[in-house]
């Protein structure tokens, strides 16, 4: 089933087959010529520096295990060589764009990475209007599925974290929830998660929103405390994360109402600090959650090359399997490529997953975890596995 296109922001011709680079026969001893070698770039934008910049590795380091995972190791499907193109977005949207007009500029018709969500939505609009196909990253935005036709997400999104949330709840029917997040496009798609999912059981949901450039949180944490809430639901990313939990901890919060949010990446375990034990978390991904062979392929794949699996690594992974499948499939050309997508399942390193064909949602397993000590550090212990039908998102329209 395909979309009906929300954005269209011009016309242009639709492209049927994709570009191609293809190198040039040579002649052998009979005067005759090798067959030609087609190649298809892929276009990964995303944040190598910045202050998503390990954000951005993670997904790198799983998209280039991922390729070799999906290819068998020889960079090629079907005949068709695969070369990756890498930008770096920087965090900056503008530049992400530039970027993205600079790649389908050249011919590129297949895109993929940021975790930005803000970016990704940028991203994806040029996807629309030009024509290509576009595989969003660790982005958790909601407004990313059903944005278009041409964009699929080879993540989760703040949907699945709220109800993966709603899984610690008692009764929520006149419960005052309070949203506290970041005023950007992840806090922001976080607090409608809230509202739509957690307000529909009967919640009273209210967002506390903070800008991303805030640094110092007593006056925030003390709204917080004084708004008297039931249950808080923090959404927060970046580095000023251990800052906004010590600031929890002084003003005393955790004595007002529990507190659930997401498990960050490897390097935030001791940003909690001593309130690590209190918190409630939902998980998208920590290496000793799933137990399938593609996970343990992609962590001995990254590991092998010196890093280490994070938060955002399967998105990346996950990424290059749609690529190569929607390659193989569609033979390059971008329509043939997006059907390919819709509705195809596959075992990711998460286990079984499914590219929802209505609005190209990504439908998944989900975790809910809690923080250990492990020696002087922390590690992330699974409480239980949540199935992929019972969080999934609801149907964008």
């Amino acid at each position: 089933m395909r979309l009906t296109t929300h954005h269209l922001l011009g016309s242009v011709a639709a492209a049927s087959v994709l570009v191609l680079a293809a190198c040039a026969p040579s002649a052998d001893g009979d005067g005759g010529s090798s067959d030609d070698v087609e190649t298809v770039e892929v276009g990964v934008i995303t944040s190598e520096t910045g202050p998503l910049a390990a954000y951005g590795q993670a997904f790198l380091d799983g998209f280039d295990a991922g390729l070799d995972h999906a290819t068998d190791g020889t960079g090629e499907v079907d005949g068709i060589k695969i070369e990756v193109r890498n930008g770096d977005d920087t965090g900056d949207a503008d530049k992400a764009v530039q970027l993205t007009k600079e790649y389908i500029g050249d011919g590129v018709k297949i895109l993929t990475g940021t975790v930005s969500s803000g970016i990704a939505l940028g991203v994806a609009e040029q996807a629309e209007q030009n024509k290509i196909l576009y595989v969003s990253g660790a982005a958790a935005a909601d407004a990313i599925t059903g944005i278009n036709g041409h964009t699929f997400r080879s993540g989760r999104q703040s949907m699945q974290d709220v109800a993966t949330a709603g899984q610690f709840l008692d009764d929520l029917d006149g419960k005052k929830v309070v949203v506290y997040a970041q005023d950007d496009a992840f806090g922001q798609g976080n607090a409608a998660a809230v509202e739509a999912l957690l307000g529909a059981q009967g919640a009273k949901v209210q967002p506390l929103l903070v800008g991303s450039d805030i640094k110092e949180f007593t006056s925030f944490s003390q709204q917080l405390k004084d708004a008297k809430p039931d249950l808080v639901f923090v959404a927060w990313a970046g580095e000023t994360t251990g800052s906004m939990w010590q600031s929890l901890e002084q003003q005393g919060v955790f004595d007002v109402a529990p507190i659930v949010t997401g498990l960050g990446d490897v390097a935030s375990y001791g940003a909690y600090g001593p309130v690590a034990e209190k918190i409630s978390f939902l998980s998208h991904y920590f290496a000793a959650a799933p137990d399938n062979d593609v996970n343990a392929a992609m962590i001995e794949a990254v590991e092998g090359a010196g890093s280490t699996v994070d938060l955002f690594t399967p998105d990346g992974f996950t990424a290059a399997q749609m690529i190569v499948h929607a390659i193989e499939e569609g033979q390059g050309d971008v329509e043939a490529m997006v059907d390919a997508l819709e509705g195809h399942s596959f075992t990711a390193p998460k286990g079984e997953v499914t590219v929802r064909e209505s609005d190209h949602a990504l439908v998944q397993d989900m975790y809910q975890a809690k923080l250990v000590e492990d020696g002087d550090g922390w590690k992330p212990e699974l409480i239980e596995t949540v199935p992929a039908d019972e969080v999934a998102p609801p149907e964008a329209g």
